[in-house]
């Protein structure tokens, strides 16, 4: 049997998978290879597709979504059936949400027996389980369907507003076998995955209208602008206007974050007393407080730029709703703005720069600081110096504090540099962001992880190893959650507290014959450190 699909050879359907991949440009799969797509990561590697093995499908699946929103083109993962594929699924729908294309592939078991609910190996009709949580979910179920199937699931990853599709592809569609040429008819390159989307023009000049009249205007850049890679427009329209800018986490960078136009430093001042905003990228959910007050002013207009009609007055009345994707949308001001048409009032900026600069001297003073043992800001104040003239590299960040602190203490100054924990703010993206961040780029990762959220994904520590891949990873211990084993402010700590509840059990134990057996137990947790509780 050939190992690729021409008009003189039989093939089947691992191949065809292989080929479509190839000739839609996708060149990494992220994965945990098993029962029945083993032989399709084997087939890949053979034929020039990176595959990168993991110990967890959710981390894979990550290492595919952020794959995604570097490149623009949706990162593949690959799953075994029912366990792995659900294991893949967080990472599907945390994809979803955050706007990161990306494509998890499936193998799953025996459709006749699955649907009449047979008892068949790893059971579960994950089309459907898919759906919910994914962007679009697709099933092939004959060989010849292979290339079609992943042309859509390409397409729909990218289109419009990206998000996680999920492809199913049973074992018995895998091993088909078929006549090449047939094979070779049936493969489909996708052309154009990613139209333009124009806005109107009388949408574009109804926001300059009302960005003209504003008092106190801001703009609010979120990761769906530096996603859009419309770098250049985006500070030029900044620039031009000398409107002030609040960038969300994942989109510092896009301007350097020392800008003078950055109110990075005076963040809660300027949502507070903002009159007219322009959300471009952005959207007003938990975030952004929903957009009400008391974290915006009740009398606030927002200009809203998004690819998604449906995301409008989702929260707040949009006055300006500007339909498209950002690129065209940020070219489309910059076309029709006139020269001086927009100037904030030098007031709003005044009163900007003294909150700044009142924040800053606060900042700088926990750096400054060298208390013993490290806290949260000597230590970050550490990584922050390493980096000040290492802009190329990226920084992966989560946790509780970790997450909170970093993304006020570590400067950026190059977009798409910054990667966390995003919409929904989960823990356990660390590593499979790290990892899917060396591997398209080839440049040098640091990872900065929470003790906790590193505990969720820290096997792929040894994947990091495996592929020897450029990552640094510094993990911050404060013995849990937020404040971990410190004192706890209703007076004890949790190590003791935990002790003592161990203690009274082990009383209530010695008081009935028939459970002095467990006494052992309680006397061996008694001699743990308190930390280990």
């Amino acid at each position: 049997m050939e190992n690729k699909t021409d008009s003189a050879s039989i093939t089947n359907g691992f191949n065809l998978v292989v080929d479509a991949m190839k000739l839609n440009g996708l060149d990494t799969i992220y994965g945990v290879a098993g029962i029945p797509v083993t032989d399709l990561a084997r087939l890949a590697q053979a034929r020039g597709i990176r595959y990168i093995g993991f110990h967890h499908e959710q981390s894979a699946g990550n290492a595919a979504a952020i794959a995604g929103y570097l490149t623009q083109k949706p990162g593949i993962c690959l799953t075994v059936s029912a366990p792995g594929f659900l294991n893949g699924m967080v990472a599907l729908a945390n994809a979803t949400t955050n706007g990161f294309p990306m494509i998890q592939i499936s193998g799953s078991s025996d459709r006749a027996l699955v649907d009449l609910q047979q008892g068949e190996y790893e059971e579960l009709d994950q089309m459907n389980a898919a759906k919910p949580y994914a962007k679009a979910a697709y099933r092939v179920n004959r060989a010849e369907d292979i290339g079609i199937g992943l042309a859509r699931a390409i397409r729909a990853a990218v289109a419009g507003r990206p998000g996680g599709v999920y492809l199913d592809l049973p074992g018995d569609v895998l091993a088909a076998t078929l006549d090449g040429e047939a094979a070779a008819r049936s493969l489909v390159r996708v052309v154009d995955a990613m139209p333009r989307q124009l806005p109107a023009p009388e949408a574009v000049q109804r926001a300059l209208e009302l960005l003209a009249k504003a008092e106190r205007p801001l703009i609010i850049l979120g990761k769906g602008a530096a996603y859009a890679r419309a770098d250049a427009d985006i500070r030029a329209f900044i620039e031009k206007t000398a409107i002030p800018f609040q960038p969300m986490s994942m989109a510092k960078g896009l301007l350097p974050d020392d800008h003078p136009q950055s109110t990075a430093a005076a963040r809660s001042y300027a949502l507070a007393q903002a009159d007219v905003v322009v959300l471009m990228g952005a959207r007003l959910n938990w975030l952004l407080g929903h957009g009400r007050s008391p974290q915006w002013s009740p009398t606030a207009q927002f200009i809203q730029l998004d690819i998604e009609p449906r995301e409008m007055d989702s929260n707040r009345a949009i006055a300006a709703p500007v339909v498209g994707d950002i690129a065209s949308s940020v070219s489309s001001l910059l076309t029709m703005l006139k020269p001086g048409q927009i100037r904030p009032p030098s007031a709003w900026l005044d009163q900007l720069a003294q909150h700044k600069q009142r924040n800053q001297e606060r900042m700088a003073t926990r750096l400054a600081a060298n208390p013993n043992p490290m806290d949260f800001f000597s230590a970050l104040g550490a990584i922050k110096s390493v980096l000040a003239d290492k802009p190329e590299i990226y920084v992966v960040n989560e946790g509780a504090n970790t997450l909170d602190n970093g993304r006020n203490v570590i400067d950026m100054r190059m977009p798409r540099k910054r990667l966390d924990s995003g919409t929904w703010g989960v823990m356990g993206i660390g590593m499979g962001y790290a990892i899917g961040a060396a591997v398209v780029s080839g440049k040098p990762v640091v990872a900065i992880e929470g003790d906790s959220a590193f505990g969720f994904n820290g096997m792929e520590i040894e994947t990091i190893c495996r592929y020897h891949l450029p990552i640094v990873t510094v993990v911050f211990n404060n013995g849990g959650i937020y404040r971990g084993d410190d004192v706890n402010r209703g007076g004890i700590t949790r190590g003791k507290q935990g002790l003592q509840l161990l203690h009274a059990t082990a009383d209530t134990w010695s008081r009935n014959p028939r459970k002095q057996r467990r006494i052992e137990r309680a006397q061996i947790f008694d001699r743990l450190p308190v930390g280990n509780l």
